[in-house]
This record gives structure tokens, sequence and C-alpha cells, in this order.
């Protein structure tokens, strides 16, 4: 498998009890995980913990690292920087005073963005679980069966399945590249630091040309053979009666954090 290859698929072969699920019925308990912990108060620890341990179930049956799924879920951290602000713009008990700015930090503000953070962590964990149990041609398939729109779904497929491409197309340049630049003993290849984000600018450019061209000519073939704009998939397997209790459960325990958190 290339790097290209590796840095984008998410799945992580296995026949754990999660890996066998319905793609739908994951979907859908995922997108439900999303709903309850954005719904969930502010500071309410105690019902992000019981969210949270609901993960670690889900974690264990899917037999999957815990360090992959930390090392992925650091795509949660961005969100600190959008919260960060609230820190300084949330009236409450004064925490703190930065200095020389004058900014003052309040309890309420700490809670804030610890909360945001936390109900990002946990929905980046979930569709974590989510992309690393399911292929994505079964993720396609359940996203159709669950009634998305076909211009959406056919989107998603198309970007999935030409990312690759493009990332060995990216491969295929960047050696191009240090295959013509000169290299002294114990120093780097190539020129100045401008000289290096000149070039850089260079295979971008025709990085997105040539993306641009095979998008034409493929999307031209495809009208040559009939392509109407659906995706044609085989046909969806019945729903198990054991996965529709599990999930039904699922969805009460949620419920049930959401009802005590308010209550």
């Amino acid at each position: 498998m290339s790097i290209g290859v590796r840095l984008i698929e998410r799945y992580q072969a296995g026949s754990s009890i999660v890996h066998n699920m319905d793609a739908r019925l994951k979907l859908l308990l995922t997108l439900a995980y999303i709903f309850a912990a954005t719904l969930t108060p502010v500071g309410h620890w105690l019902a992000f913990g019981l969210l949270a341990a609901l993960l670690a179930v889900a974690v264990a049956a899917s037999r999957l690292s815990a360090l992959l799924i930390l090392r992925r879920s650091a795509l949660a951290l961005p969100f600190i920087v959008v919260a960060v602000p609230l820190l300084f713009t949330k009236e409450g008990d004064t925490l703190f005073t930065l200095q020389p700015f004058g900014w003052t930090a309040s309890e309420e503000g700490v809670t804030a963005v610890l909360t945001i953070l936390t109900k990002s962590w946990l929905s980046v964990v979930a569709a974590i679980i989510l992309t690393a149990t399911t292929p994505a041609l079964e993720l396609l398939r359940a996203m159709r069966a669950l009634a998305v729109p076909r211009i959406l779904v056919a989107t998603v497929s198309f970007m999935y399945r030409y990312l690759f491409v493009i990332a060995e197309e990216a491969q295929r340049l960047l050696r191009a590249r240090d295959s013509r630049s000169a290299r002294l003993e114990g120093g780097k290849c190539g020129g100045s630091v401008w000289w290096r984000a000149r070039v850089l600018g260079h295979m971008v450019g025709s990085l997105f040309l040539r993306s641009y061209e095979r998008s034409e000519r493929i999307y031209a073939a495809m009208q040559a053979r009939g392509y109407d704009g659906e995706l044609r998939f085989l046909g969806d397997r019945a729903w198990r009666l054991a996965e529709i209790v599990v999930a039904v459960a699922l969805v009460l325990y949620m419920a049930g954090v959401q009802v005590y958190a308010r209550y």
C-alpha cells in the first residue's frame, strides 16, 4: 500500500461484532450519538462520562487499538483554538487575568471551552469508530439506503475514489522534483526557501490542471456509457432482529442520559 493510500484509508479490517453490524444501523447510531453529545448541557460532566463509557464499550467490542483512536482523535484539537475566545468573553467569576492585555478569564468561560472540547472529541471518536469498522463502499450504500440525495452520495464516492489517484499523482511529482534537485553532501536538496516555494506552487498548479482534465475525460466516458447520476449497489441485506434490539437499547441509553442531564 502506497503512502497516499495509507494516509487516506481509514478502514481497519476485522471480524468483531461492530465490524459485522449493518452499516445502516452504525451510521444511524453514530449520528444519534453525535446529536446526543451536542445536546448535552454545558458542564454536565457525569453525562459526558456516561457517553464516553458508551464509546469505551464500542472500542472494546470493535477490537480497535486505543492508540489508533487517540492518534486519530487529535482532529478535535483545532476546536480548542476556536473556543479559546470564550475564556475571556464569558461573564462570570474571575479565575485569572492575562497580562499585559488585561484579559480576564472566568470560571464559566473555562467550563464552556472544556465542554466544547469534550463534545468535539466524543463526536470525532464516534466518527472514527464508524469509519474504522465500515468499508467506504458500505458507508455509501448505507447513505443511499437512508435516502441521502444521490448527488451527494455520488460526489462523496468520486471524491473518495480519486483522492487515491491524486495522492499517487502528487507522489510522482515529488519524486520528479527530487530527481532533478542537486544535493550536496550533508545539505538539503534544491535551492532557497523561495525557490522551493515557487516549485511547490508550480506542482500544485500542475496537479490541479491534471485533475481537472482527468475529471472531464472520466465524465465524458461515463456519459458515453449511460451514466444517469445514480450509483448502482447490490441489494441491501435484511435487517436482523438482534441488531435492531441492540440499536434500540443504545438509543434508549442515550435518551436516558439526556433526560438525566436535564432533570
